[in-house]
């Protein structure tokens, strides 16, 4: 494996025709978030400009932090984040993070074991919620009438620890840790099917309990849409602190243009800027489509 090239670092996740690139926030306290993403993950700050700071790993912009101090805080009943996954690379990696997380003494809001992946959840400084994970092998995952299974179980956190045992302590993120997925609250969830799907081309791998699963390429999830606290949300209040855009990162521009071309058939809006496009979805959620 080239270590050199970041496209040979990528997981399943992260190679298939569409995928899930960087995440923008904006937020109140710049330094202060900013900071916590770089003790956290162990991101490195790539870029400072007055008022924007980048995050990387392995040379992958993740993370655009926009400072607004003035912007009304985020709010849990309006569409927007539900939380940024991170996917850490190996399962050694995501237990040398926890061991990482636990001499921090970094409060977790949850541990899941989904059955196609381990998953620790918390919240950053304002609130927006994080998830770090890694997969199962794809190859363990079942599939039933092109739906995937996915639990929600209690995560054995002794026996994910000892898969850190000999490995070095957790500090710089890996080279191959990437925005595996993004979730999302909406305020209908078959309105939002016809947009990720129908107009994205996303394909359903899964729906329960007020949620909705999207993926490209057979993927667990690269989208997950929920109305847990949001049902019947309008539009998105631009003046609050949260969710500024996500990018959806195209293999090849033949793949980026059919794209632009079904969401356009859909009835969305496709606005050309600079290696692609950017849409919206229904309740006014900037979406980047690039070329990887």
């Amino acid at each position: 494996m080239d270590a050199t090239n970041p496209s040979a670092l990528a997981t399943f996740a992260n190679r298939t025709p569409l995928h899930i690139g960087a995440v923008s926030l904006t937020v109140r306290d710049l330094d202060k978030v900013a900071r916590f993403y770089r003790e956290l993950l162990g991101l490195s700050e790539v870029t400072r400009e007055p008022g924007v700071v980048r995050l990387e790993a392995g040379g992958v912009v993740l993370l655009e932090l926009v400072h607004c101090p003035d912007a009304k805080p985020d709010d849990a009943r309006e569409a927007g984040l539900y939380h940024t996954a991170f996917l850490m690379p190996t399962r050694t990696d995501l237990a040398r993070w926890l061991l990482h997380i636990a001499r921090m003494r970094v409060p977790t809001s949850g541990a899941s074991d989904h059955g196609v992946s381990e998953a620790i959840y918390l919240d950053d400084p304002e609130g927006n919620g994080i998830e770090v994970y890694s997969d199962r092998p794809a190859e363990s995952w079942v599939w039933r009438d092109g739906l995937v299974t996915m639990q929600t179980a209690r995560l054995d956190l002794e026996d994910l620890a000892r898969a850190a045992e000999g490995a070095a302590p957790y500090g710089e993120a890996p080279g191959g840790l990437r925005v595996g997925h993004i979730h999302l609250r909406v305020g209908d969830l078959e309105r939002g099917a016809r947009f990720y799907p129908d107009g994205l081309g996303l394909e359903r791998t899964r729906g329960r309990g007020g949620a909705l699963f999207m993926s490209s390429a057979r993927y667990h999830h690269h989208v997950a849409t929920n109305v847990w606290h949001s049902q019947g949300a309008g539009p998105r209040d631009e003046g609050r602190a949260g969710l500024a855009w996500f990018s959806v990162e195209a293999n090849d521009d033949a793949t980026r243009d059919a794209t632009a071309a079904r969401l356009r058939q859909a009835g969305a809006t496709v606005t050309p800027m600079d290696g692609g496009f950017e849409t919206r979805d229904p309740w006014g959620t900037r979406i980047l489509v690039v070329t990887a």
